[in-house]
């Protein structure tokens, strides 16, 4: 078995995780530019709120689709080999998003959502594998990297659909960076000695271990992953909408949405000390929980405060998705039960998810006003509040030790 502490230069370790870093960037742009400018879209294409709604999901369907399928084809070529493939169908489907055609908008989009879940998977696993002692701190890191490019995906793409003519170009320029991200993992893969396998061992020569699927804790990190996702699309794929309906212009609403992932960075980093290395993160996930819900609640019955509660949601959901990925990392127990713990909870989670933005769009259509999807969104947090005691708590040995399993 390929050791995770395999031996490398100072410039083989800068390059691994820069590669790494480059990968998280790439995650996120193709999803959340497109809630800045899904008027636009609405707009161009003649699609409902609904249809609109189901645009925002189709990724996260996408994630729920793919993710239980990702281990047998990292077992057989190799984790690094599997994220080479998925940054070249994601530079892909960005460019086929951005053409005129309406099917390419959904074929795009789902070859989008395909491939983030490849790289959804396999990040937590490989974390894990090349640095064991480091899982929270690279985990909160990587987040951040994931989140600030959001960030500017989100804060850029109205502003760009204005200077280039429309939303297709302003989508469609994040493709340079995921080409930039292949070619580096592809330096990475040449360069570093045992990164073209290592990773698919530890998947079929460990000892037989039990399904997670039928593990209680593997449905607990399951469903605060969902419960966490389902929040997050949902606010980064109506948020905009939820402030033109209140009279905030559109530019103004994008920035608004650039601060949300702006916040979502710093709490992505700070929680990481909270979490410090141990097995217990009961205290991160219920901090994570409570944030989203003090901000639903502000921004309903104190809207003149609007920024603020939008910077704690962010907050929220920059730790939260810190707090569900570490969880992974943590209870996986190994290379190969991390992958696969990490597809279930991506799977599941995603598809839970996947309703938020279908329901949101339906919801704010049918009753004429947005408030009810803020509200919906602070019942989704209150549920994963309660969750977050069950998923953050370790597992005891016979012996009344914890555990990371």
């Amino acid at each position: 078995m390929h050791s995770s502490t395999t031996v490398r230069t100072g410039s083989q370790g800068a390059l691994v995780l820069a590669a790494l870093f480059l990968v998280a960037a790439c995650l996120r742009p193709a999803l959340t530019s497109v809630g800045s400018v899904l008027g636009q879209i609405g707009d161009t294409t003649g699609l409902s709120g609904s249809a609109l709604g189901l645009l925002g999901a189709l990724p996260l369907l996408g994630f729920a689709v793919v993710s239980p399928l990702v281990h047998g084809p990292a077992a057989r070529w190799g984790v690094d080999r599997m994220v080479l493939v998925a940054m070249v169908v994601l530079c892909a489907g960005i460019i086929i998003r951005s053409l005129s055609p309406l099917p390419a908008l959904w074929v795009g989009t789902a070859l989008i959502g395909a491939s983030v879940a490849v790289g959804n998977v396999l990040v937590p696993a490989i974390i894990r594998r090349d640095q064991p002692s480091r899982i929270s701190l690279l985990t909160g890191v990587n987040t951040s990297v994931m989140n600030a490019s959001a960030a500017l995906a989100a804060g850029l793409a109205v502003p760009l659909s204005l200077l280039l003519g429309s939303w297709r170009p302003a989508l469609g320029l994040w493709a340079g960076l995921v080409a930039v991200a292949v070619l580096v993992w592809a330096v990475r893969m040449r360069r570093v000695p045992g990164s073209e396998t290592i990773g698919a061992v530890g998947t079929t020569r460990e000892e037989p271990e039990r399904s997670v699927w039928t593990s209680a804790k593997a449905w607990q990190v399951t469903v605060f992953m969902g419960l966490q996702s389902t929040t997050y699309f949902t606010l980064m794929n109506w948020l905009p909408t939820v402030e033109a309906s209140r009279g905030v212009a559109p530019t103004t609403a994008g920035w608004h949405l650039f601060g949300f992932q702006l916040a979502g960075i710093v709490a992505g980093l700070a929680i990481t000390t909270l979490m410090g290395r141990r097995a217990e993160q009961r205290p991160a996930c219920l901090v994570v929980s409570v944030t989203m819900v003090v901000a639903m609640t502000g921004l309903v019955w104190a809207p003149g405060w609007g920024l603020l509660w939008i910077l704690l949601a962010g907050a929220s959901t920059g730790g939260a998705i810190v707090v569900a990925l570490a969880l992974i990392a943590l209870r996986g127990g190994t290379h190969g039960r991390t992958i696969r713990l990490s597809g279930m909870a991506q799977s599941m989670g995603y598809l839970l998810a996947a309703g938020g933005p279908v329901a949101a769009g339906t919801l704010g259509q049918t009753m004429g006003v947005w408030e009810p999807v803020l509200l919906l969104v602070g019942a989704l947090a209150l549920v994963q509040l309660g969750v977050s005691l069950l998923a953050g708590r370790p597992e005891r040995t016979p012996s009344g030790e914890h555990t990371d399993r």
